[in-house]
């Protein structure tokens, strides 16, 4: 008798090919008196890197350790490319690798000493144990360092260093928490770009961070969490473009004119229109879809006579959306 949220495949179908690669599906967790979280649900697609952002005290390292296997969940279910966390653990943990926000590091050793030493903790042979420290070091960029002391290495470096022994069981998932916490902007960019390198190699990156801009920029889909409770869970396009039914778009005209906000007005379709009280040149106008295209309305703009600089869908900030989804004050 299968349970009510459990999913239903054809005959002869794999079900674990076809599954996302993680699905959480109303986790709660408690801490003794403190209700670490209520109601968490959330999807993540293979080969993506997904967001997860929420305030102090949401419930973020709670849902990463239960994703990990480091906690057992105490209502709900978290599958990992369709394994349960608590009946498939074994196999979970072949698949995953998890980077906290604290990490302890054996600093005396070398990077290839410590590297070396979780390559025989999962059993390598020393053959493949050599193969596997060089194509994470190189990955990371972090040959040259391969013989350096851990104790002597910035801070930007040993987060390299972490991050290269999280792959060194070439994981499916990557579950990071704060990478990029503590590095200067240099050392934020290449992890980036060392993220997306992992990426087109078809691993699937969840990572949690509190630097929004970046993700934005980085990320393909996002959940955001409040007080234990799923506030958005979806593609960072859709988040990002706020309410679909009154699109907002944005244009910029190559010089200010009296009673343009106004003329705007005047174009059937247009709900709003009004001047960037930082940018002079440039106006906000929210539009009736079922009314006028896109087309439409670029074209109408154009007819004012004005010269125009830019046209473009407005979107809001990661900032501005975390803001409206999340409460005031600690939990």
């Amino acid at each position: 008798m299968l349970e009510d949220d459990e999913p239903v495949y054809a005959l002869g179908e794999d079900p674990l090919a076809a599954a996302p690669a993680i699905e959480i599906t109303n986790l709660g967790h408690i801490y003794k008196k403190h209700r670490a979280l209520e109601s968490v649900n959330l999807r993540v697609d293979r080969g993506s890197i997904h967001g997860f952002v929420g305030p102090n005290g949401a419930g973020k390292t709670t849902t990463l350790k239960l994703i990990c296997t480091l906690l057992k969940p105490q209502a709900g279910k978290v599958r990992v490319f369709g394994l349960d966390v608590v009946t498939d653990l074994r196999e979970v943990r072949k698949r995953i690798g998890y980077m906290p926000d604290h990490f302890s590091m054996y600093r005396q050793m070398t990077v290839g000493e410590y590297l070396d030493f979780f390559g025989a903790a999962y059993g390598m042979t020393l053959r493949d144990r050599d193969r596997v420290i060089d194509d994470v070091l190189t990955l990371t960029d972090m040959v040259g360092r391969r013989e350096h002391l851990i104790r002597g290495l910035s801070r930007g470096l040993q987060q390299r260093v972490s991050l290269a022994r999280v792959l060194v069981n070439d994981p499916d998932l990557l579950l990071l928490d704060e990478p990029a916490s503590g590095l200067d902007p240099r050392a934020r960019i290449e992890l980036m770009d060392i993220l997306r390198e992992l990426r087109s190699l078809g691993k699937t990156i969840f990572i949690s961070s509190h630097i929004l801009s970046e993700l934005a920029e980085l990320c393909d889909s996002c959940s955001i969490i409040d007080r234990g409770v799923t506030k958005y869970s979806g593609p960072m396009e859709e988040l990002l473009a706020g309410a679909e039914e009154n699109p907002g778009y944005r244009v910029t005209f190559g010089r200010a004119e009296e009673g343009i906000a106004e003329r705007l007005l005047e174009i059937d379709g247009v709900l709003e229109a009004e001047a960037d009280e930082h940018r002079p040149k440039t106006y906000r106008i929210s539009i009736d879809w079922t009314a006028i295209t896109v087309n439409d309305l670029l074209a109408r703009v154009l007819a004012l006579g004005l010269p125009v600089e830019s046209f473009q869908r407005q979107t809001r900030h990661l900032n501005d959306a975390f803001m409206s989804l999340t409460e005031t004050g600690v939990r």
